[in-house]
């Protein structure tokens, strides 16, 4: 899937122009981005729109499946900005499964933010040092991905061993 996209459009823009997609992934996830005197760009990656801080992606704006705007940290912007919000944990058994864009099955998730509803874009964390593994669309709510035994968890959309996640710009 993201193996074929390409950076595209690349562009600088002042913080005001992003001001609310930063306001609304600062709300959604409870972080302060601080970004001032930062050297921001946009640019297309697939259908997703990315926000590079300093020639980092950051962030990323993109569709849900019931066609609304969301905006999420990628991994290296959970890595720069952790967070305690929408996040699931899941055990050593999962990872490798994960890092090949798998998607995310209840039996290997030990713990998750109770505020998550199915559908919301959430980010995978191990569970032992707590550092982002991929970011995906959840299937279920919070307790239900800690108490269920059986099904899949979270549709998988990016994770590390994802070309955004290597890329160097």
């Amino acid at each position: 899937m993201a193996k074929d996209w390409q950076i595209k459009k690349r562009r600088p823009v002042r913080r005001k122009n992003i001001a609310p997609l930063l306001k609304d992934l600062e709300e959604a996830l409870g972080i302060d981005l601080a970004v001032d005197g930062a050297f921001l760009e946009m640019a297309d990656y697939g259908p997703w729109k990315m926000v590079l801080v300093d020639r980092v992606p950051l962030a990323v704006e993109l569709m849900s499946p019931s066609d609304e705007r969301v905006v999420f940290l990628t991994l290296r912007g959970f890595l720069s900005y952790p967070c305690e919000k929408r996040f699931v944990e899941v055990d050593h058994g999962a990872i490798p499964f994960l890092m090949k864009g798998a998607d995310c099955m209840v039996a290997g998730i030990h713990s998750a933010d109770e505020d998550i509803v199915d559908g919301d874009l959430v980010w995978v964390r191990d569970q032992t040092h707590k550092r982002p593994l991929a970011i995906g669309w959840a299937t279920k709510g919070g307790s239900s991905l800690i108490t269920e035994v059986k099904g899949k968890g979270l549709k998988n959309i990016h994770w590390v061993g994802d070309e955004l996640w290597e890329m160097e710009l």
